[in-house]
């Protein structure tokens, strides 16, 4: 029983560092590029002051990744994870129409 019990601790602990290196992987992604399909589907710039305010005119002046509740990046971080674009980063100063205010 000793046996089963090491070696599933072993491997428990290779899964966790599994799991810590697959979300360290997948927040470090390459930047969001405008033209990506789904950045072009939902008005993606990487300068929010730039979004299409004819097209989308939800959008108000200082809307931008870094104030939006989908954005994965620390504060004060120039680019981050977020949860509409997995494995890519957005700008902070970036915005979408799927832009959502903190709470």
């Amino acid at each position: 029983m000793n046996t089963s019990r090491r070696i599933f601790i072993g491997r428990s602990a290779i899964a966790g560092a599994a799991l810590t290196v697959a979300r360290f992987a997948h927040s470090q992604g390459a930047m969001l590029p405008e033209n990506d399909p789904q950045a072009v589907a939902l008005g993606y710039k990487s300068d929010a002051t730039k979004a299409d305010k004819t097209k989308y005119p939800n959008y108000t002046a200082g809307q931008a990744c870094a104030t939006c509740s989908l954005y994965q990046g620390k504060p004060g971080d120039a680019a981050g994870g977020c949860l509409i674009f997995p494995g890519k980063q957005v700008g902070a100063t970036a915005w979408c129409s799927a832009w959502a205010k903190k709470g």
